[in-house]
């Protein structure tokens, strides 16, 4: 065991120092064909879709290339059986699945580089060029395998995974509650016995599994010793499958041949391959943990490649405080969905109430009255205020002035704003690099709240009826007209305002793409000047003299509603005092204890 952890240890560090500035590979899972899309899948889709555009803006433009993968696994029996319920032919089912998938998150925004389906041609040569490498490392052998089966799962279940009911005599997985059956048949085994130990030397490396409640769940189940595993099944049992080369009698267990993915997207087993291997964040869901966090990093081994540099594991929707399934009827389907809050909509609440950590709810009186209050309300319409013929008559984004910018910072009402704002980057930062997007959120909206109070309380307004509006058309005419203090502060507080609101913009664009592209565009913020790097670049940098103050700039004039207040449709709730008790009782698992900048 000890040469093998040396030979980890050498693979980590000669592909660290190569790739860590360089490329940046993140996957979501590859979804299960045997049903629609559901939200489930599309948070998982949508959290990659966010580290990945999120990874582009923090990176300067020549430090490489930021490559998502996503996709559909397409093999097994319960696919087979999905086809067979509808009547058509597996291939054809598959691909009339597969194209929901990619259609949903292409209305989602999900900005994959490959979309992966398992019945492809070259992702069949990947799995057998991984196979082969595998077996001529004598890590795969052929056995006679027994033991219990469920066949729901397309899984065998270890003895302490297994429940037994008393009265029926029957024996159900404890991790997904599907009966099991004793099955005995030859299969090709993998050595996983042999590979314990270099999987927790990789896991003990540091940051593997995030969030840490997952790490400390794998290392549970690595307390125990680890079996060889069985990696195929007789031709007569599954036949749906990929066919184990060489052996027309067996196919590839649908686990091995779906995790081969990730390698087929980036080109495997071609040379190019490893310019994006080891994929820098993986994002599954909590139960294909044991997949992705024990058999995956013992293959990659075993085929002498190293591991991925981190799992990042979310956790279940629930569905008004219950599981979603088919026989309760509460699958939501996303297309559905955003019929009711948009699709832009549907992302940000996913990503607003999601948390990596603890099972989120889905609520559908919360998710509108989240999505009204903050990018309708709070959002929408500061930039209309901002925006409106009445208080901004020549539709700019004004320059500061510098005199006036610093007077305006020396008040209470411009002292709060300019805290917020100076911790926002910092703050902002940290919980993106944690994946904590709803804590991004949330600092997000409540900065925007310290924006709508600075423009409330600094009563714009009322200066405006203070200039006249010979004034307004020196401003027009002339590049710096000797203009009255109050038109010099209102265009101040204009452009401090909409300051804040370009900072929010961009720190919106891994959350809601489209949403954030309106808003930057409305402001005309250039397209180089939307990096995470230009959260910095604000007004409180220009009244210390650090930053120059920027040109007036023209608005776009098209006519924007940025975000359109939703109204509940009649088949979508009960009566609004019903629904308001409803929400009380069935949202409280979604609360979660965060803290606002400002109160």
């Amino acid at each position: 065991m000890l040469g093998q952890n040396i030979k980890v240890l050498k693979i980590v560090l000669r592909t660290y120092s190569k790739n860590f500035a360089g490329n940046f590979y993140v996957t979501t899972p590859i979804f299960y064909v045997n049903g629609a899309p559901h939200i489930g899948h599309l948070y998982s889709a949508v959290l990659a879709d966010a580290i990945s555009r999120y990874q582009r803006l923090l990176c300067p433009e020549n430090s490489g290339i930021t490559r998502l993968s996503t996709g559909t696994d397409e093999h097994g029996t319960k696919i087979e059986r999905a086809a067979s319920a509808s009547k058509a032919p597996v291939i054809d089912y598959c691909t009339k699945i597969s194209h929901l998938f990619a259609e949903v998150f292409r209305e989602a925004s999900v900005q994959h580089c490959d979309f992966i389906r398992t019945t492809e041609q070259r992702h069949e040569k990947a799995v057998h060029h991984f196979w082969n490498t595998l077996f001529e490392k004598d890590t795969i052998y052929l056995n006679q395998y027994n033991g219990w089966y469920c066949v729901a799962d397309e899984t065998f279940i270890t003895n302490n995974q297994l429940h037994l009911d008393e009265q029926s005599g029957v024996r159900y997985s404890l991790e997904s509650g599907h009966p099991v059956e004793w099955t005995e048949e030859e299969n090709y085994m993998f050595r996983l016995s042999k590979f314990q130990a270099d999987i927790l030397y990789w896991l003990q490396q540091g940051n593997r599994v995030r969030p840490v409640k997952f790490e400390k769940i794998l290392m549970d189940m690595l307390n125990e010793p680890l079996l060889d595993i069985s990696i195929s099944r007789p031709i007569n049992r599954v036949s749906w499958a990929l066919p184990v080369p060489n052996d027309p009698t067996q196919t590839i267990y649908v686990w091995f041949d779906a995790l081969v993915n990730y390698l087929t997207s980036v080109g495997y087993p071609d040379g190019k391959y490893t310019d994006f291997w080891p994929p820098n964040m993986q994002v599954i869901g909590k139960d294909i943990l044991k997949f992705h966090g024990v058999y995956w990093p013992a293959f990659l081994i075993a085929a002498g490649m190293e591991p991925p540099r981190q799992l990042y594991v979310h956790s279940h929707w629930t569905v008004d405080g219950q599981k979603m399934s088919k026989s309760k009827n509460n699958v939501i389907d996303p297309t559905i969905a955003a019929k009711t809050y948009t699709m832009e909509g549907l992302r940000y609440f996913l990503l607003r109430e999601g948390t990596a950590h603890s099972d989120a709810n889905y609520c559908s009186v919360k998710a509108m009255r989240i999505l009204n209050a903050e990018l309708a309300d709070t959002l929408g319409n500061l930039l209309s205020r901002v925006c409106s013929k009445a208080l901004n008559p020549r539709q700019v984004y004004p320059r500061f002035h510098t005199a006036q910018l610093r007077e305006i910072l020396k008040t209470n009402n411009g002292r709060q704003l300019r805290d917020v704002l100076q911790q926002f980057e910092g703050r902002c930062t940290q919980h993106f690099n944690d994946r904590n997007f709803y804590m991004g959120a949330d600092l997000i909206m409540s900065t925007l709240h310290a924006a709508n109070r600075f423009l409330e309380f600094s009563r714009p307004w009322d200066l405006k009826l203070k200039i006249s509006d010979v004034d307004i058309d020196k401003r027009v005419s002339l590049p710096m007209p000797q203009c009255d203090e109050n038109c010099l502060k209102l265009e101040t507080i204009i452009a401090m305002t909409m300051d804040t609101l370009r900072v929010c913009g961009i720190a919106l664009q891994p959350l809601v793409p489209s949403l954030s592209t309106l808003l930057l565009d409305k402001l005309r913020v250039p397209y180089d000047q939307r990096k995470w790097r230009n959260l910095n670049h604000h007004f409180v940098q220009v009244a210390e003299g650090a930053l120059e103050p920027s040109l007036e700039v023209c608005l776009n004039r098209t006519h924007l509603i940025l975000f359109r207040r939703l109204t509940p449709k009649e088949d979508d709730h009960v009566e609004p005092k019903l629904a308001k008790m409803k929400e009380s009782e069935k949202c409280k698992k979604s609360k979660r204890k965060t803290k606002n900048v400002v109160s």
